[in-house]
């Protein structure tokens, strides 16, 4: 990744941060502590004149076993 492509991503997360400032502290505080299996993530929409929608997964060992391949991929 070149030198103008980092300085434009940075500029997005800082303009996201200042545009949701407090999603950044939730962000880091989910993950400071690794998921473990069991955990539920629910995840709601809310789109505007309309009803939410929400979905809910329970973490499971199968999952985390994934992240970690996804994870060993990246790096």
């Amino acid at each position: 990744m070149n030198a103008a492509s980092i300085l434009k991503l940075m500029s997005a997360k800082n303009q996201f941060n200042k545009n949701h400032p407090k999603f950044e502290a939730f962000v880091k505080s989910v993950f400071s502590r690794r998921i473990e299996e069991d955990t539920v993530i629910e995840i709601t929409v809310t789109r505007p004149g309309e009803s939410p929608i929400t979905a809910n997964l329970k973490v499971m060992q199968s999952d985390l076993d994934l992240l970690e391949e996804l994870k060993g991929l990246a790096q």
